[in-house]
């Protein structure tokens, strides 16, 4: 199966067979990141936790009553 990088726009082949090529085809909502550029925001995001100034934030849960 070939993908394409959704950063960089390099086209690589994946085996059709495998667990990506599969969550691919069934779930369009993927992204494929080749390995370049899944390591170089790894280690961009590592490098903002490591300064402190990363956050996430989650949304606020309401309460539901159900009685």
């Amino acid at each position: 199966m070939q993908v394409q990088c959704v950063l960089c726009d390099t086209i690589e082949d994946i085996k059709d067979s495998s667990l990506q090529a599969k969550r691919l085809r069934n779930r369009r909502i993927h992204m494929y990141l080749c390995q370049q550029c899944d390591q170089r925001i790894y280690s961009n995001t590592k490098k903002r936790h490591e300064t402190g100034n990363f956050h996430l934030y989650e949304g606020k849960k309401q309460k539901k009553d159900l009685i």
